[in-house]
Formats: structure tokens, sequence, C-alpha cells
């Protein structure tokens, strides 16, 4: 579960006019989900946007009590140099996510580049989406401009390829084996 300090109605991480709550109000957020918590492997993340609008020294700060209020991880968003990482890592010991979005504030840094940097997870949350959609708009202009989709063949992925990656020619044999049971 990720939980972050800005205020309800948030902003992207990666634009600016974030409004951030108080480093106490967003602790005791955190104490409640900690104290709600009936299974030990729930997750929860704290997100801090304090980067952008109070600097790296007060995200730490914030990080901190963020971990002290019982935060399992930190998310320190829209990130700008390797050497952050670092010093949110070594200032709360618990894993740090790095947000690698494309056209945001965070650079394209490597896996490489973030597990020297003490990145213990990495999120893409956009790029097959961004990738999707702009070869989705190509293939709508397409079929809008030629009237069939056929020049696209190539580029898409076939019937045979996706039942491959899925699994679902062993679905189908399951399901084979399951109606056979039923009629016998």
């Amino acid at each position: 579960m990720h939980i972050e300090d800005q205020v309800g109605a948030k902003r992207c991480g990666h634009r600016p006019g974030k409004e951030l709550v108080s480093k106490e109000e967003m602790s005791d957020r955190i104490k409640s989900a900690v104290d709600a918590r009936t299974d030990p492997g729930f997750v929860i993340m704290a997100r801090t946007d304090a980067l952008a609008s109070e600097g790296l020294e007060p995200a730490v700060e914030r990080a901190r009590a963020y971990v002290e209020a019982g935060a399992d991880m930190i998310f320190p968003e829209a990130i700008t140099e390797l050497g952050m990482f670092k010093k949110f890592a070594a200032a709360v010991k618990v894993p740090i996510l790095a947000n690698i979005t494309e056209f945001g504030q965070t650079p394209l840094f490597t896996v490489e580049e973030l597990r020297a940097a003490d990145v213990g997870i990495v999120l893409y949350p956009l790029t097959a989406f961004r990738a999707m959609n702009k070869a989705a708009l190509k293939a709508y202009e397409t079929v809008r401009k030629q009237g069939t989709q056929k020049s696209l063949l190539p580029e898409m992925q076939s019937r045979e390829e996706l039942y491959d990656i899925i699994g679902y020619h062993a679905y189908e044999k399951k399901l084979d084996e399951l109606f056979a049971r039923g009629r016998s």
C-alpha cells in the first residue's frame, strides 16, 4: 500500500504546484495503516513529494519520520540525482523505491545505476502504457487513412504468440479434460 504526503487533491509527482500535509499528519496516516494491518506480509510504503517543495534534507527528515511511524519502505518522488537515492537509503535503512517514469523529473537511470545507489525497487508505471498508446494511435490512424489494418500485421503480436505467452493452449487442454469427465 502506498500512502502519500500530498493533500487530498493530489497532483502528479513530476508536476509543479504540489501541496503537502504536515510531517505529523503523514506520520498519523502511516500509524493508522500500521495499526489496521492484519496481515504481516502487507507492506506499507510511504511516498514523499517533499523534494520539489522543501528540498533534500527536509524530504529525508520526512522519510525518517515515516519509517519511525512504521513505514516498511520509502518512495521518494521526483529524484533528480543518483546520490539522492543513496542519501535516502542511508538515512532510513528500509528499501527505497525509484519511480522511473518517462518525461518526468527523474532521469532514466539503469537498473545497475539504481542498484549501486542502494535502490531496492524500481517502478516503471507508464512505460508499457505509453508504448501501447502510441501504437494504438498509429493503428487507428492507419485504419482511418488506409481503410484496413493489413499494413500493420508485421508489427502486431500474432494470436499464436499471445497464446504461447499466456499459456492458452494449456488452459484449453484443461477445459477439454474437465468437459470430457462431465460427459463420461
